[in-house]
């Protein structure tokens, strides 16, 4: 814990807390909008789903598979692509990595069958390996530690609010251009959401700033209360000089341990809300996208709720603990309320609250502690280990699917794995979290 603030020291506090209002509102919305359509093109395959399965013949398993495939190109580059950033630097970097990824999605008009629909969401992964962590490291630059676990809420805010407009837009697409040139509803909506990726791509190479010293947008004055909190930070982290320190450290998979435990239940719900919906007897796809938004609206709320609190109280485990709790209670209690749409909405509620309040408050565990040449690396390592489960996941919800012909035994499955993530959280250390 820091050392209480004097009088005298309250007018620079007043001063340096105004420094990183400025920093927030330059940098975070934008990287919110960036984070909205990385999402929504990682995730809308989940509403294409309910015409593409149909059009190209894939089985529940096969969509699971496909829908995980992703996790395995962004599994494979996520390291180096955040090395290049840090040798490059983000703004070239991310911008190259939204283009990418922006052409690789629309590119999904064309898939005609299953493994052209499998090596496309490899493809997509790849190109968007590195976006995620980058944009974590990204902050490093800007804010200490202390201060990081409430800009990466709002960060992350991004996930729900994909959902809360995402999947109304995608509904209406696919239902209102179905047929149009010919082409299916879910192609639609592949090629017209993916163009905002390109757009706010291009963009990034104007508005974005390598780092402190490069913004003009701060006086000389700013730059150095900035740089000087960051410097206070860096020197009580563990800072790890070589890239090979990162593997080595246990801190790092219990990390990835924890990670993967929560991501196991955050894409059990953005690739599988629509079919949870579609399952208690919706029909239409624009009604499906609209009851498919609250759950994500009720996590925006909370998420930020929990952010401010960890930041104001500087404590981090339970924090974490408590939604991670949440998420599993909701999908026990989604299992065994899947006949009524009204009880489904508020269980998948509670989960998407529990679930996607973890996320942002994890990443400043790792940050806590990870510094040096090492954190890009570091950051890289445990945000791809853990999202593998973004593999795992939808494929065994899928499968189980088939095979039982209900989701009640895979949320069962989630359940048990934040549970797991509760457990891991609370073997950390109270001086590495609570910063």
């Amino acid at each position: 814990m820091p050392m209480p603030v004097t009088a005298a020291e309250v007018p620079d506090l007043v001063r340096e807390n105004a420094i990183f209002r400025k920093v927030v509102r330059r940098i975070v919305p934008f990287l919110i909008l960036c984070y909205v359509f990385s999402y929504l093109d990682r995730v809308n395959v989940g509403f294409a789903k309910l015409q593409m399965s149909d059009d190209l013949g894939l089985s529940e398993a096969a969509y699971g598979l496909g829908a995980g495939l992703f996790f395995i190109g962004y599994f494979l580059f996520e390291v180096p692509s955040n090395l290049m950033l840090q040798r490059i630097g983000a703004r070239t970097w991310i911008a190259r990595i939204m283009i990418t990824w922006g052409l690789v999605s629309a590119s999904f008009v064309f898939v005609t069958d299953e493994t052209m629909f499998y090596v496309l969401r490899f493809l997509l992964g790849a190109a968007e390996a590195g976006f995620y962590p980058g944009v974590i490291l990204y902050c490093t630059y800007w804010f200490p530690s202390h201060r990081r676990g409430r800009v990466i809420a709002m960060f992350m805010s991004a996930i729900p609010v994909a959902g809360i407009f995402g999947n109304p837009l995608s509904g209406w697409i696919m239902d209102r251009f179905h047929g149009v040139s010919g082409w299916q509803g879910w192609q639609w909506m592949f090629a017209l959401e993916a163009i905002p990726a390109l757009a706010i791509g291009v963009a990034t190479l104007f508005y974005l700033d390598d780092g402190v010293r490069s913004a003009k947008w701060l006086t000389d004055e700013e730059k150095a209360v900035v740089e000087r909190a960051i410097a206070d930070d860096v020197a009580r982290q563990t800072v790890h000089g070589r890239v090979v320190d990162a593997f080595r450290d246990p801190k790092v998979w219990l990390m990835c341990l924890i990670y993967f435990c929560f991501v196991m239940g955050q894409y059990a719900l953005t690739f599988w809300m629509p079919t949870f919906v579609q399952s208690t007897g919706i029909e239409g796809n624009f009604a499906i996208g609209a009851l498919s938004a609250v759950p994500f609206l009720a996590a925006l709320v909370a998420m930020n709720l929990f952010g401010r609190s960890a930041d104001k109280r500087r404590e981090r485990r339970w924090h974490l603990v408590v939604p991670s709790l949440m998420g599993a209670l909701g999908f026990s209690l989604a299992a065994g309320w899947s006949g009524s749409t009204a009880l489904s909405l508020v269980a998948l509620s509670f989960a998407a609250a529990g679930v996607l309040t973890c996320a942002p408050l994890f990443w400043s565990l790792p940050t806590a502690f990870l510094g040096g040449t090492a954190a890009a690396t570091g950051l890289a390592v445990i945000n791809s280990v853990g999202n593998l489960a973004g593999f795992v996941s939808p494929y065994m919800i899928g499968a189980l699917k088939d095979s039982t012909g209900s989701t009640s035994f895979p949320m069962y499955v989630l359940a048990f794995s934040l549970f797991v993530g509760a457990g891991a959280v609370l073997t950390t250390k109270k001086q590495i979290v609570n910063r």
